[in-house]
């Protein structure tokens, strides 16, 4: 399944303020290896003894610890999908490409598993065109599932790839995916490309997913500053200390908000509030000037509130 084009013009302030969130290209390989992990066994399994090898860097020692455990348990499903991420770090490819094949064998035609596990390896090899080919291939074989668009959409919004991430996290949700983190990934591409409609109906939708998060209501005051709307950031600056009292920089957003609505009391009030908790000196000093001056609020500076933190760069 293909979702639109792969060689899409790269934009550097948006990758850097999607790895703020999602973490850097470099960091995938901790992540995508202990995604895997399951606890609670007396006697460490092959899987997790392995994946304490190559938390210890001895990569090609857990490879053949897998590979002899796979041979005498060739029905160790846990065993070979992480594998298959570990030949990817090793750089064994055609390694990794066997043992999905397998692994598809097991899990059946329909199943996205293989394919999602041999993206995960192309990705660890840096491989990043080949592993999203993967995750849409995923996406074919299991045309119901939303684990192939949803793996490729998230994964690409950590790329910084916006225009890729979009259409797949759209075809996730359509089929299904509606937990709060694929809605809070899909408003922030949405804001990255300028959709503030999209973006604040998907962080609504992220809030109502799990309404004790701060995330999405986060990333809907970072609408409501990008936009020059303070209404909409003030409810959201109130929902996100609602659940983070001792969020100081959402404290000053919302002395931001409460200013640019003329209600300079109640802003100079929020500032104090900010200020007792930490919140940026020299941002609650810039802010309180241009209160007591009678002036209009300053512009939002990147990072000078609290803001979702893959926005940064919708600004610049």
């Amino acid at each position: 399944m293909r979702f639109g084009p792969r060689h899409t013009t790269s934009r550097p302030a948006a990758r850097r303020g999607l790895e703020r969130f999602f973490g850097p290209r470099g960091g995938a390989a901790a992540g995508l290896l202990l995604g895997l992990w399951v606890a609670g066994c007396a006697i460490p399994s092959a899987a997790e003894r392995a994946r304490s090898l190559s938390r210890q860097g001895h990569d090609e020692q857990a490879v053949e610890l897998l590979k002899s455990d796979i041979a005498a348990h060739p029905d160790d499903v846990s065993a070979r999908r992480l594998l298959v991420r570990l030949l990817g770090v090793t750089g064994d490819l055609p390694g990794a490409r066997a043992q999905a094949e397998e692994l598809a064998r097991q899990k059946g035609a329909s199943d996205p598993t293989a394919y999602i596990e041999l993206g995960h390896a192309f990705e660890l090899a840096h491989r990043y065109e080949d592993a999203l080919a993967a995750y849409d291939e995923a996406a074919t074989v299991a045309p119901t599932s939303a684990a192939g668009p949803r793996e490729g959409g998230m994964r690409s919004a950590r790329w910084g790839e916006v225009e890729e991430a979009r259409p797949r996290l759209e075809e996730a949700v359509r089929r299904g995916a509606v937990d709060a983190e694929t809605w809070h990934a899909l408003g922030l591409v949405r804001l990255h490309l300028g959709d503030f409609e999209g973006a604040t109906q998907a962080y609504r939708a992220g809030a109502a997913a799990d309404p004790r998060a701060a995330d999405c209501w986060l990333g809907l005051a970072t609408v409501g500053i990008t936009r020059g709307d303070p209404a909409l950031a003030l409810e959201a600056y109130d929902q996100v200390l609602a659940r983070r009292p001792h969020f100081g920089p959402a404290a000053l957003g919302r002395a931001w908000a409460l200013g640019k609505l003329g209600r300079k009391d109640e802003a100079l009030r929020a500032l104090d509030q900010a200020q007792d908790l930490g919140a940026p000196a020299a941002n609650v000093a810039r802010l309180r000037a241009s209160l007591e001056a009678g002036a209009s609020t300053p512009a939002p500076a990147s990072d000078q509130y609290g803001e979702d933190p893959g926005a940064a760069g919708v600004k610049e």
